[in-house]
């Protein structure tokens, strides 16, 4: 593996990152189309494009939850995954005072790696570098979910000292399905 690091978004990676975007890889897995919103983003306003990946105090206003809620928008950031390109991108994100999540927050961490990338531990090295940033944030812990059957992933949080809290379903304005949450002390 070449030597990686979690780099703060800049306009300095923002064109391998486009480019992941447009050989279809995208940031979120759950949402089809953040692929094609964020390379219209680049294109509007990259500078504004990357200033929006990090709000650490959570200002950039509130978010409605997929039944309709409207909550506030909590602190947090993303980190791009590098090794001379982009390979993937890790997020955290947090409550201010506590380490515990809101009940509409499944997790602090997201993390995913571009598919060329995949099978040569960037995950669990990417996973662990986030790990230091959320003590930095002053957490004591962080949650993560993953699919039932996302094997890959639930080896690499185990890799980084999680456990499972078990099964959890999802409301149905979520997908409805059953996730595995998992904990990992800091």
């Amino acid at each position: 593996m070449s030597a990686i690091a979690l780099v703060t978004p800049s306009l300095d990676y923002l064109d391998s990152y486009a480019e992941a975007l447009q050989q279809g890889w995208s940031p979120n897995t759950l949402v089809p189309a953040a692929a094609a919103v964020e390379l219209s983003k680049i294109e509007q306003d990259p500078v504004a494009f990357v200033a929006s990946l990090t709000d650490r105090a959570g200002l950039g206003g509130p978010i409605t939850l997929p039944n309709g809620a409207v909550v506030p928008r909590l602190p947090g950031y993303r980190m791009w995954l590098w090794d001379g390109e982009f390979c993937g991108s890790f997020a955290l994100r947090w409550q201010p005072g506590t380490s515990a999540l809101p009940s509409y927050a499944y997790g602090h961490v997201g993390y995913t790696i571009v598919p060329w990338k995949r099978r040569r531990g960037y995950a669990k090295a990417g996973l662990r570098l986030l790990l230091a940033e959320a003590r930095r944030e002053g957490l004591d812990y962080v949650d993560l979910t993953t699919d039932l059957d996302n094997e890959a992933s639930h080896k690499v949080i185990l890799a980084n000292g999680g456990t499972s809290l078990g099964a959890f379903r999802r409301p149905v304005e979520y997908g409805g399905e059953t996730n595995l949450r998992f904990r990992i002390a800091l």
